[in-house]
Parts: C-alpha cells; sequence; structure tokens
C-alpha cells in the first residue's frame, strides 16, 4: 500500500483565506519530509467547504520545492474547464516536478459549482467524457482532431508535451455503479470513498464492478491504481484520538450536509443521477457510523494500521489518501498524526 494526503482546503470561520492557504501549504510540504507517496489537493468553489479553485496552480507552487512527492488532484472539476487547457496545464505541471503528475478528474457534484460558474450540470456527463477523450487525444496524437458535440479541433498542435510516457496516469472519481464500470472499461485508475459504499463490503462489491470491467476491457488489472480516500487520524490512544479528531469531522458533516441535502431531489440537478445515494448517504453521516462502516479511521496507531490492512485485503487498495487536515484540525495535531503514521503505520503497511 502506497500513502497520500488530501487536501480538502477547508476555509472555517474565523481563518483568513491566507493563513489557510499558507497552512496546506506547508503540510503539504512537509508529507514529502515525512515519507508520504503523494499529496492531493482537490477543486472546489465559492463555498467555505473547499477554496481550492487550481489544483494545477497549487501543485506548481510544489513541483519547484519537492523533489520526491507524487503531484495528484483530487479531483479536477473536468466539466468545468476547457480540455485543452487541463492538457496544457498539466503537461507543464509534469515538466515543471519532473515526470510527477496524477490526473485525478471528476464530474463534480456541487450544484452551486455549476451554477456560479455558468455550466448546465445536467450536461455534465456529456462534458466529462468528451473532455477525457480530448486530452487523451492532446496527449497522444501528434496533432489533435476531435468532433465531438460540445467540442471540435482539426490538426490542433498542443503544447507542451507532458514528460511521463505515454502521458501521466490519469484517475478518475466514482461513485455510482456505471462510474466504477466506466472506469474499468476506460482502463483508468479508480479513486473513491468508501463511505459513498455504505460498508467495506459494498465497496467491495463496486470494486469488483471496476475490475471485471478492465478485464473485460483487456485491460490488467494488476496495472491499475485504487485510489481510497478515507479520513484518516492516528493518535496517542483510542480515546484521546477520537477526541481530538471528531470537531473536525463533525464541521465536515454539517458543511457537507449544507452543500448537499439542499438540492437533493429537484430537477434541476437531475443531470446528476447520483444524488439519491448523496441523500441516503447524509442520513447515515454520522460520527459513530462513519467508525462502523469503515469511512474514518481513528485511534491510536495499532489500531489504525488493523483497519487499514482490513480495508486493504477487503477492497484492494493500493494508494490510501488520508483526509486529515479537515475542518480547522490544528497543525500541531496534524503533524502529530504524520509522525505516527511514518513510524508506525506506513512500515507495518508498505
Amino acid at each position: 500500500m502506497k500513502f497520500g494526503v488530501l487536501h480538502l482546503f477547508e476555509s472555517p470561520m474565523g481563518r483568513s483565506d491566507s493563513e489557510m492557504v499558507e497552512e496546506q501549504i506547508s503540510l503539504m510540504q512537509t508529507a514529502e519530509d515525512y515519507g508520504f507517496d503523494s499529496i492531493w489537493p482537490a477543486e472546489h468553489h465559492f463555498n467555505e467547504y473547499g477554496v481550492c479553485a487550481s489544483p494545477a496552480l497549487t501543485l506548481a507552487a510544489l513541483a519547484r520545492t519537492t523533489t520526491r512527492i507524487r503531484l495528484g488532484t483530487g479531483v479536477v472539476v473536468l466539466p468545468l474547464h476547457h480540455p485543452v487547457r487541463v492538457a496544457e496545464d498539466f503537461a507543464m505541471l509534469d515538466i515543471l516536478s519532473g515526470g510527477r503528475v496524477d490526473l485525478g478528474l471528476g464530474r463534480g457534484y456541487q450544484p452551486h459549482e455549476f451554477k456560479g460558474m455558468g455550466v448546465d450540470q445536467s450536461r455534465s456527463r456529456e462534458l466529462f467524457d468528451e473532455g477525457l477523450e480530448v486530452i487523451l487525444r492532446s496527449w497522444r496524437d501528434e496533432r489533435l482532431n476531435f468532433e465531438g458535440k460540445h467540442y471540435q479541433f482539426k490538426d490542433i498542435d498542443v503544447r507542451p508535451r507532458p514528460v511521463q510516457e505515454p502521458h501521466p496516469p490519469i484517475w478518475m472519481a466514482c461513485l455510482s455503479e456505471d462510474s466504477f464500470e466506466k472506469a474499468g472499461r476506460l482502463g483508468l485508475n479508480l479513486l473513491f470513498s468508501p463511505v459513498f459504499g455504505g460498508s467495506l463490503e459494498a465497496a467491495s462489491g463496486l470494486f469488483q464492478r471496476y475490475r471485471d470491467a478492465l478485464e473485460k476491457a483487456g485491460h490488467d488489472p494488476a496495472t491499475r491504481e485504487v485510489g481510497a480516500l478515507v479520513m484518516t487520524y492516528a493518535g496517542r490512544t483510542q480515546e484521546q484520538a477520537r477526541e481530538e479528531f471528531a470537531p473536525s469531522v463533525h464541521w465536515y458533516l454539517r458543511t457537507y450536509s449544507k452543500v448537499v441535502a439542499p438540492h437533493v431531489g429537484e430537477p434541476a440537478v437531475a443531470g446528476y443521477e447520483n444524488y439519491t445515494l448523496l441523500r441516503d448517504v447524509t442520513k447515515v453521516l454520522q460520527w459513530d457510523q462513519l467508525l462502523q462502516v469503515g469511512a474514518a479511521v481513528c485511534g491510536e496507531p495499532e489500531y489504525v494500521t488493523e483497519q487499514l490492512a482490513e480495508m486493504r485485503d477487503k477492497i484492494g487498495i493500493t494508494t490510501l489518501l488520508c483526509w486529515t487536515r479537515m475542518g480547522g484540525l490544528p497543525t500541531d495535531l496534524v503533524l502529530g498524526h504524520m509522525e505516527a503514521m511514518r513510524d508506525h503505520v506506513m512500515p507495518a503497511l508498505r
């Protein structure tokens, strides 16, 4: 198992954006010193839920101050962007970082982001599918030629070219059963969170759909990565860890509910088929339930190691995306968690 850290760039009240951004950048840079394999900023807009509007720009700031750690996106909301610009930006980032880019892509799910950007969310699937194909052709083909419903290009020389061959690894964020099958059919790496499966058993079933689709399409599952986003916190003792981590998780749950719950069932977001699932998730997103279903792993290092090992074995995770710095969790607690991961958890599970 490899270990990454996800940064949502939450902006709780009482913290300035500049303070929060500097803190998150510092923690991501420290992740390399602590032996983590990758860092993954997430794109969000117009809300305290997350204020990293540009993962590419964020990672560019780290490309020249780190040397080893891989630079992933968790994720770029592709329907909100012109795909040629995405191809150009991340090819440039691949050059700046010496070939360390992992491009995570998703359709997005927050209506206020689509509305704010003036993008019809009901077209998100079409925009994602065409955008992905444009990025791949921009990187693979000598000249870009594409004729789609939303994008058309004729004999375009897309530059620069990325360092990695044939191109940086592409990861797809998945939620619905159909999306797991699509990621497998296209041969993409997988990003998902067990919280949306409801249990490790359900998450295992979704992963099997992905694996089956890989094999059916002629892709070797052994060559594909499976990344799981998990709220993770390793503390000194079981009780102390949960006492320290719980307030930040509660902040996230309250904020998440404000983002999703008001829109569930509205015809205006019918283009995003997962709102029924998200509605069901909001019913069980409580601290105790998160611990029970494996969406949050929190406790002393030995317990965290055991829980992650079970998750790895049941689901087939190859990369854990530790989601720790949320809701303004103090930096000293985040660093303490990272030390526990470095000294105890990661050596046992690598």
